[in-house]
């Protein structure tokens, strides 16, 4: 059967002395599966646009900032893992400096800066546990994963290094 996942993008934005990011606190509209859960910022990419201007949008709309410098730090594959069963494929960002005042909040909830050794504390998805230490490691290499979920839970993760 052919994998046809829903592409998206999902970035971490730095603080600009490196010692916080900035995450949504999905806490605006009850129908959302997400509800109470923190994340980064992204989502689906367009027809027409590349991973990186599709990162930039997502981050322009949901955050009110224009970025100027990211990097590319992996790519994760996500069966089963939408509201109803769909797959995801993600291409995961940190944005290394930005123009602008972030937004308070979003339609999905409040902006809040987090204090990256703070993050694993959060109400995350179980699977942000596995794949955020390689977003904020030192390793310049992209690490490429997949997480199968099976009704809203993650049943395995794997990875590589290039």
């Amino acid at each position: 059967m052919p994998y046809t996942p829903i592409v998206a993008t999902l970035g971490y934005v730095l603080s600009p002395d490196r010692s916080k990011v900035l995450m949504v606190h999905r806490n605006a509209r009850p129908d959302d599966h997400q509800l109470g859960k923190y994340n980064g910022l992204g989502g689906k990419i367009e027809r027409d646009e590349d991973v990186v201007a599709c990162m930039r949008r997502e981050i322009r709309e949901e955050a009110g900032i224009e970025c100027t410098a990211m990097r590319l730090r992996g790519t994760i594959s996500w069966p089963g893992f939408g509201k109803h069963g769909e797959d995801w494929l993600g291409f995961v960002f940190l944005i290394d400096a930005f123009e602008g005042e972030p937004f308070q909040s979003n339609a999905e909830g409040e902006l809040e800066w987090v204090g990256i050794a703070r993050i694993p504390e959060l109400p995350l998805w179980d699977g942000d546990r596995h794949f955020l230490p390689l977003v904020f490691d030192a390793d310049p290499r992209a690490f490429h994963g997949v997480m199968p979920y099976e009704n809203g839970s993650m049943k395995s993760w794997s990875y590589s290094r290039i």
